[in-house]
C-alpha cells in the first residue's frame, strides 16, 4: 500500500492527478483511519496503464474503458482485444501522421532549395551589376 504522494513521486505526477483519475472511477483508492487515501499494488497497476495508454495517445475514456474491462472479464480476453482494436485504429492515425509529415517535409524542402537557388541568383546578378 502507498500513499497518495508517494505514488505521485512514483509516476511523477501531481497529487491532484492522481485524484483527478480517482474521480473518473480509473483508480480507487481505501482511506486510513486518518482520512488519508492509500492504493494498493493493483491500482498502480493501473496507472501505469494509464500512463502508457496517455503516451501512445489514447483518449481518457479509451484508457478507461480497456483499464476497467479486466475488472469484468478476468481471464483478460475483452481488454486484449479492445486494446487491439484501439491499437490498430491509433496505429493507423500515427502512419497518417507520418505520411502527411513526410509530405510537408519533402515540400518544405523543396521549397527552401527553390529559394536558395533564387537567393543564389540575385546575389550574382547584384555581383554583376557591381
Amino acid at each position: 500500500m502507498k500513499t497518495i504522494s508517494e505514488v505521485a513521486v512514483e509516476f511523477d505526477v501531481s497529487t491532484r492527478t492522481i485524484r483527478y483519475y480517482e474521480e473518473l472511477g480509473l483508480i480507487h483508492s481505501t482511506r486510513t483511519e486518518g482520512n488519508r487515501r492509500i492504493y494498493a499494488k493493483k491500482e498502480c497497476a493501473k496507472l501505469k496503464l494509464i500512463f502508457r495508454g496517455k503516451r501512445f495517445g489514447f483518449s481518457l475514456d479509451e484508457i478507461k474503458e480497456m483499464v476497467l474491462l479486466f475488472d469484468r472479464d478476468r481471464t483478460g480476453v475483452a481488454q486484449l482485444e479492445r486494446t487491439i482494436s484501439y491499437g490498430d485504429r491509433r496505429i493507423k492515425q500515427i502512419d497518417a501522421t507520418i505520411q502527411e509529415l513526410n509530405e510537408m517535409r519533402e515540400e518544405l524542402v523543396s521549397l527552401r532549395e527553390s529559394f536558395a537557388v533564387k537567393l543564389e541568383k540575385i546575389a550574382e546578378e547584384r555581383d554583376y551589376d557591381e
